[in-house]
C-alpha cells in the first residue's frame, strides 16, 4: 500500500501566544469561560453566522460536489455537512482495520512511559482515561490519533460492529499553578472528551474517544448504547472538536510498522474515513 507521510501543519503560534505570553494567559482565561464558548455556540448555530459560509468554504478549498450544500442554515450546518452516498467507501472485511474519519493519524505503541500529543496537550494512557484500570486493560496495546483539519469531514463512524459496554464525558480543565502573570508559568490543559468503551466483533475490547476544543466539547454523538455496526455513523463534531482517538488491547491490532517510525519522526499519515490502516491481528 503506498502511504504519504507529510509533517503537521503549523498551527501552534497562536497556542504559543496564549501559553507562554501574559496577555494570551489573559486571553485563554477568557476564551475557557464556559458563558463566552456557549454564546460562540449559539452564534454559529443561527442564521446570523450564514456569512462565515462561503469564505470558509473558499478560503479551506472544500470540493462542494462531495456534500450535501443545500440550504444551509447556519455555520454548523455547513461545519456539520453530510457527504453524499459513495464518496467514502468502508473496507467491509471483517479483518481490515478502518479509519473512523478523515483525518492525520499518528500511531503509538502504549508502555509505561508512553505519552501522546492531542491537541497540543501532552496525554498518558492513565491520564488520557481517566480511569486507572482501564488504562492497565490496555497496557502494551495500540493508540491511534486521528487528527482533523477544519476542511476535513467532520463526522465519524464506528470502526468495527459490537457491544457498547459503556460511555462516558470527560469534562476539560485547565491549571495554572502559579499567578497569570507571569510569563512562564506552568499551563495544564486537558480537552473534553468523550470515550466509548466497546466489545468488538474483530478487535477486542477497544475504546473510542472524540477530543474536543479548549474546555468545552464540541462533541455530539448519535449513540451511546447498544449494538453498533462498522461504518455506521457514531456522531459529529460541532466548530471546536477535531480529534479522535481508538485504544487497543495488546495482541488485537497490527499496523505497519512505518507508521510507528513516521510518528516518531514527527510525520502524520493522511487517511479517509473507511479505508484500511491496519488489520485484525492472528492469534498465535
Amino acid at each position: 500500500m503506498n502511504r504519504s507521510f507529510t509533517p503537521p501543519t503549523d498551527d501552534t503560534k497562536g497556542l504559543r501566544f496564549l501559553y507562554n505570553t501574559v496577555s494570551g494567559r489573559v486571553v485563554l482565561k477568557l476564551l475557557c469561560a464556559p458563558w463566552l464558548s456557549k454564546l460562540c455556540g449559539a452564534f454559529l448555530s443561527s442564521r446570523m453566522s450564514k456569512f462565515l459560509i462561503l469564505p470558509f468554504l473558499k478560503s479551506n478549498n472544500i470540493d462542494t460536489a462531495d456534500y450535501f450544500c443545500d440550504n444551509f442554515k447556519c455555520f454548523n450546518d455547513c461545519f456539520t455537512r453530510k457527504i453524499r452516498p459513495g464518496r467514502r467507501e468502508f473496507d467491509m472485511n471483517p479483518l481490515v482495520l478502518v479509519a473512523p474519519c478523515d483525518a492525520y493519524l499518528s500511531a503509538y505503541k502504549i508502555t509505561d512511559k508512553a505519552t501522546f500529543n492531542i491537541k497540543n496537550s501532552v496525554y498518558n494512557l492513565e491520564r488520557l482515561l481517566k480511569d486507572s484500570s482501564a488504562a492497565e486493560q490496555f497496557s502494551n496495546g495500540v493508540c491511534l490519533v486521528f487528527r482533523l483539519c477544519v476542511n476535513h469531514y467532520h463526522r465519524y463512524s464506528f470502526f468495527d460492529g459490537g457491544e457498547i459496554l459503556s460511555n462516558r464525558f470527560i469534562k476539560g480543565i485547565l491549571h495554572t499553578v502559579r499567578p497569570i502573570a507571569l510569563e512562564k508559568t506552568p499551563v495544564f490543559c486537558e480537552n473534553s472528551r468523550e470515550v466509548t468503551y466497546i466489545k468488538t466483533d474483530n478487535f477486542g475490547t477497544a475504546a473510542q474517544i472524540e477530543v474536543g476544543a479548549m474546555l468545552v466539547g464540541k462533541i455530539k454523538n448519535f449513540v451511546t448504547s447498544g449494538r453498533v455496526e462498522r461504518g455506521g455513523e457514531k456522531g459529529m463534531f460541532l466548530y471546536g472538536g477535531s480529534t479522535v482517538v481508538l485504544i487497543f488491547e495488546k495482541g488485537k491490532v497490527s499496523i505497519d510498522d512505518a507508521i510507528f517510525s513516521a510518528t516518531q519522526n514527527g510525520l502524520e499519515l493522511s487517511v479517509r474515513m473507511g479505508e484500511k490502516i491496519g488489520s485484525a491481528q492472528k492469534s498465535l
